[in-house]
């Protein structure tokens, strides 16, 4: 374990294959994701926070406003994204191990706020600002210590199964939580997660750790993969700031997350003409979210993560251009398979990110240079919000699905003249 070092003791050799502690590494990050992937399943706590007789019984003065109720997940968001750069400033300079114990600390004692408080308060402070603060300087520290233990031609890869915790929590997370407000009480609910990821996450943490200076991760054995090894570069957060690929990198990671949050926001209400049980699209996009992540930073680590993401967003759009129709002619299937690859473009957008991060800027300051990046993800979320009121004002999605389309066009010709930028004497 850790224990707050940020090495791990007796990785200073070069090595033909990851080894076990860096296995353990990405294991642990997987976990911590796990963890704080619980804002995934916001809307099972919003479905009993509007409930006024559920409310009054187990001691509340009484249901909160539609609005009222989301509003701490949207809290969560913004702070969640802005926490992403002080967050990999931590991970940088202390190392994934206090990264990771600074957020289970901030998880646990958020949830623990947001259940005793019994009040909108304590659950826009727990929740709201605890969660988000925990996610944003958790989600900061896997990521980074990951791609130090991993070859450049398995960047995608290992960077998408670190990722996949957080999309695929809500498979999980969504019928406990249910299970824990049925059987007991909301409260409980926010009490019991909090204690265990207070403990989990803390545990994951102190597995954490780089290998120690010296340690070659496994090399490609492809010309072309070792020539683009062997052309790594760092560069600070000051430099990076100084290439235009930067902003570049921020406007592609907007612009896949604006669709992919679109289908995550109103997925239930999508099918609602056709399906009542719009909860079954919810839970099924959760698991293509986090396989999204592993598939597609597989298949970024083979063709690149250009092509990748051209290929991700290509057939996205073409999918959101068919689902008015789809919607009209209520047809089930192929509307739960358009907003499948939604879902799975989505969660690979969260692993091509941070991988193009690698790539362009190299490991060393990954963690704050990924943080900055990240911004194009909150920026995304502007999208739902869109969506509704083209939904209110119109009666459908249908303007929103093809403005998301339209969008995802314009993000395929940015990825294709995107490029690594080169280092002046480098």
């Amino acid at each position: 374990m850790a224990l707050f070092n940020p090495y791990a003791k007796g990785f200073n050799q070069p090595v033909d294959s990851i080894p076990g502690r860096g296995w353990s590494v990405i294991l642990a990050g997987t976990t911590i994701n796990l963890c704080l992937g619980v804002l995934y399943a916001w809307s099972v706590w919003l479905k009993y926070l509007t409930n006024d007789a559920y409310m009054k019984a187990h001691g509340w003065t009484g249901a909160l406003t539609s609005e009222q109720a989301s509003n701490p997940k949207s809290l969560c968001i913004i702070i969640f994204a802005l926490l992403m750069i002080p967050g990999g400033k931590i991970q940088d300079k202390y190392g994934p191990s206090v990264a990771g114990t600074l957020s289970a600390v901030c998880m646990g004692i958020g949830m623990i706020i947001a259940g005793m408080g019994h009040s909108y308060a304590g659950i826009l402070w727990g929740f709201g600002v605890g969660g988000g603060i925990a996610m944003g300087i958790g989600y900061a520290a896997p990521v980074p210590a990951t791609r130090r233990w991993v070859g450049p031609h398995q960047v995608g890869v290992m960077i998408g199964i670190t990722v996949a915790g957080y999309g695929g929590a809500a498979f999980y997370v969504a019928p406990l939580i249910k299970w824990l407000i049925v059987s007991y009480s909301l409260s409980a609910s926010f009490l019991v997660l909090g204690i265990a990821y207070l403990i989990v996450i803390t545990i994951a943490a102190n597995i954490l750790a780089w290998p120690e200076p010296g340690y070659v991760p496994p090399q490609p054995t492809t010309v072309a993969a070792k020539a683009a090894a062997a052309s790594a570069v760092d560069w600070t957060p000051g430099e990076m700031l100084g290439t235009w690929q930067f902003y570049a990198l921020v406007v592609l990671f907007c612009l896949n997350t604006q669709s992919g949050l679109l289908i995550i926001g109103h997925a239930a209400k999508i099918v609602k003409p056709f399906l009542e049980s719009g909860f079954i699209l919810v839970a099924a996009g959760g698991f293509v979210n986090a396989a999204g992540r592993v598939g597609t930073g597989k298949y970024s680590d083979i063709i690149g993560r250009d092509k990748a993401y051209i290929l991700n967003a290509g057939v996205a759009a073409l999918c959101f251009f068919a689902l008015p129709a789809m919607i009209t002619a209520k047809s089930l299937p192929l509307t739960f398979i358009a907003c499948m690859l939604g879902y799975w473009a989505y969660g690979g957008g969260l692993a091509l990110m941070p991988s193009y991060t690698a790539d362009f800027y190299g490991p060393k300051n990954l963690g704050m240079n990924y943080g900055l990046v990240f911004m194009g993800w909150g920026f995304g979320a502007f999208m739902p919000k869109l969506a509704g009121r083209i939904r209110d004002a119109t009666g459908s999605y249908d303007m929103a699905f093809y403005i998301a389309g339209g969008l995802l066009i314009v993000a395929c010709g940015l990825a294709l003249i995107t490029k690594k930028p080169q280092k002046a004497g480098a």
